[in-house]
């Protein structure tokens, strides 16, 4: 009898499954980036206070998100390798949509809280559908079709800030209703396209000590080779954390740009990596390799990260804002090693180790890239220099370079062992 997971590997067979999961991500990033332009606003409606007091509870808002993030990646993933992705994604879905409508009508700085805390819980399903796309798709097909993920994740993030900035002409709390109908479409569509791939051959009891994240990241960080591969990933996410971190007080100070520049370079940014993304991470995979490509990759983010320590031209900034994205070809080839290294049963795991992993670069990147930033660039500073941060960030790419060329020199086994 034929496993339905290899009925769905099957090619076209898994078009319209995988075009949900692609319009998922691309939600995903729009109801990041429709509430982006509107919060500071929303946080001063709902409790008052200056703009500097919005962003320290902007801060809270975001660390809480990450925190549930990192926590709840690796618990999601393991329940998805036991009850099956569909049950998983679409009740995200649902309840995701429910928590943008509590954020639309709150008049609580505590209930905005509590529903970004929610918000980052639901985020982690991020690792279910990448598990999701690792189970329909041949070991060969793994690297483009992470690829196309991310690229998702590009446009949700082009598409997001313009509408939010548009909507937030109507008031502050209209992106969260237009964020709370998308997801709750989606959940629509999901039922009627989206197949279970979790089978019986397959299914892997839920164990807390596996689904914590550091369980989790222990278990994953123990089988041949993923460690170092971890490793890397997580240097990596805290290096590039840089251009969240500080772009938006680094390019005012070094280069004189309003906030207009700023957003113009996000968009620039956003439309670069979702080109990658879609279109060239599989050229570079056929012609250099998975290993070629990461190394590629890595290396191409330190040229970029150094430059942009050291550049003085707002222009040659702007010009090398789009190019940067293409050492992002190294994500998905990354990750489609990881996953070529792991069982079957193990999908939703990996993937939430994943997630975990990069959360936990997002929580403690900004308070390293931040301060850095400040004390190079405050008044009286014996060393002012607005790009430090950057040249931080292009020395820990330099390690991330060496610990995985350190890496392919050790051979390593597969999966079952062999």
């Amino acid at each position: 009898m034929t496993d339905s997971t290899e009925t769905l590997t099957a090619p076209g067979a898994n078009r319209p499954a995988l075009a949900f999961i692609l319009m998922t991500l691309v939600i995903d990033a729009m109801g990041i980036g429709l509430i982006l332009p509107v919060m500071p606003e929303l946080i001063r409606d709902v409790n008052g206070g200056s703009l500097s007091e919005a962003a320290i509870w902007g801060g809270i808002l975001a660390t809480g998100f990450a925190v549930m993030q990192f926590l709840f990646g690796p618990v999601l993933g393991s329940l998805s390798d036991a009850w099956g992705r569909r049950p998983i994604l679409l009740a995200s879905l649902a309840v995701m949509s429910a928590d943008y409508i509590v954020m639309a009508v709150t008049g609580s700085i505590w209930m905005l809280l509590a529903a970004r805390i929610v918000g980052g819980i639901l985020a982690a399903t991020h690792s279910t559908a990448m598990a999701y796309v690792a189970d329909i798709s041949r070991p060969e097909e793994k690297a483009p079709r992470f690829a196309l993920t991310h690229a998702a994740y590009g446009v949700g993030f082009v598409i997001g800030p313009m509408m939010g900035g548009l909507l937030g002409a109507f008031g502050p709390r209209a992106p969260f209703v237009v964020a709370a109908i998308l997801a709750a479409l989606n959940m629509v569509l999901g039922w009627f396209v989206l197949p279970e791939t979790v089978t019986d051959r397959i299914r892997r009891p839920f164990t807390w000590r596996r689904a914590n994240p550091f369980g989790a990241i222990m278990h994953i960080g123990n089988l041949p080779g993923l460690g170092r591969l971890l490793a890397v990933l997580a240097i990596y996410e805290f290096a590039l954390y840089v251009y969240p971190a500080i772009w938006a007080y680094f390019t005012p100070v070094r280069f004189g740009w309003d906030s207009t520049m700023v957003g113009l370079s996000l968009a620039l940014f956003g439309i670069g990596y979702t080109i990658v993304q879609a279109g060239l991470v599989r050229p570079f995979l056929k012609t250099f390799g998975e290993n070629g490509t990461i190394l590629f990759g890595l290396t191409f983010e330190v040229a970029i990260l150094a430059t942009l320590g050291v550049v003085t031209s707002g222009t040659i900034a702007l010009i090398l804002t789009p190019i940067s994205a293409i050492g992002s070809v190294a994500v998905p080839a990354l990750q489609g090693v990881m996953s070529q290294r792991v069982g079957e049963d193990s999908q939703g795991e990996l993937q939430g180790v994943i997630t975990s992993t990069i959360s936990l670069a997002t929580i403690l990147a900004p308070l390293v890239m931040t301060q850095v930033f400040y004390f190079s660039t405050r008044d009286g500073a014996g060393f002012h220099h607005p790009g430090a941060a950057f040249l931080l960030a292009a020395a820990l790419m330099v390690g991330c370079v060496l610990l995985y060329v350190a890496g392919t020199r050790v051979p390593q086994a597969d999966p079952d062992g062999s």
